[in-house]
């Protein structure tokens, strides 16, 4: 598939691939909303509304997406201990956020009383950020044992060797994608604390942003069509 467009719209059918688009437009537009909040009031409360119909069409996308991490663990939970130990430690996390990111989308929008969005939003991000820390941990478990097995394939085998090329190969680009899936969780994971725990480097315009469009461009990068 060579075609750019083909792949736009293989992108957007997926689910993760609309979250990310809108999920650049709900950053992009608190950004413009922070620079031109003071200058131009009326462009700013339009993006600023643009912002938040792009958070709640997000939590919509992701109605039923807390069952994806309970069947990770049905299905695959981790090739050791270790592995299975994290896997159950970061998918108990997701599910956490999303079942309840789902009632908080409930409250928002008015269908359940609006007095439960704060308290549904601090359970959401705390299961959110307690998931990510054991991704990360995960991924750079995996992305060190990928180093070792590299230069383990460099110093035992011959140059020109294609088997020995096309694993390396594998290693790389499999370690591309966990960088991707780091980079995305750590910034994801400064949007949580920002609800968790309320600071004025987390809770800045420009940090969400700028947190929002890396995540939303590392899913990019990882779902976009090969």
């Amino acid at each position: 598939m060579n075609d750019t467009v083909d792949k736009l719209v293989v992108f957007l059918a997926k689910r993760d691939g609309i979250d990310k688009l809108v999920k650049t437009f709900q950053y992009v537009s608190k950004l413009v909303h922070w620079q031109v909040e003071t200058t131009h009031p009326d462009i700013a409360n339009r993006f600023k509304q643009w912002e938040v119909a792009s958070g709640l069409s997000r939590k919509a996308f992701r109605t039923g997406r807390f069952l994806t991490g309970f069947n990770a663990l049905r299905r695959n939970p981790g090739s050791s201990p270790t592995f299975k130990f994290l896997a159950v430690l970061a998918n108990a996390g997701e599910m956490v956020y999303f079942f309840f990111d789902h009632i908080l989308w409930l409250s928002r929008i008015g269908t359940l009383d609006a007095k439960l969005a704060r308290r549904m939003s601090f359970i959401s991000a705390f299961g959110e950020s307690f998931g990510y820390i054991f991704f990360i941990v995960s991924d750079f478990i995996i992305m060190k044992e990928g180093l070792e097995a590299e230069r383990k394939l460099i110093a035992l085998t011959e140059e020109d060797s294609k088997d020995a090329k096309e694993k390396i190969r594998k290693i790389r680009a499999d370690r591309v994608m966990r960088l991707m899936a780091m980079a995305a969780n750590i910034a994801d994971l400064i949007i949580g604390l920002a609800d968790i725990e309320p600071n004025p480097f987390c809770n800045h315009a420009v940090t969400l942003g700028i947190s929002g469009l890396v995540s939303a461009w590392a899913g990019w990068y990882r779902n976009w069509p090969s």
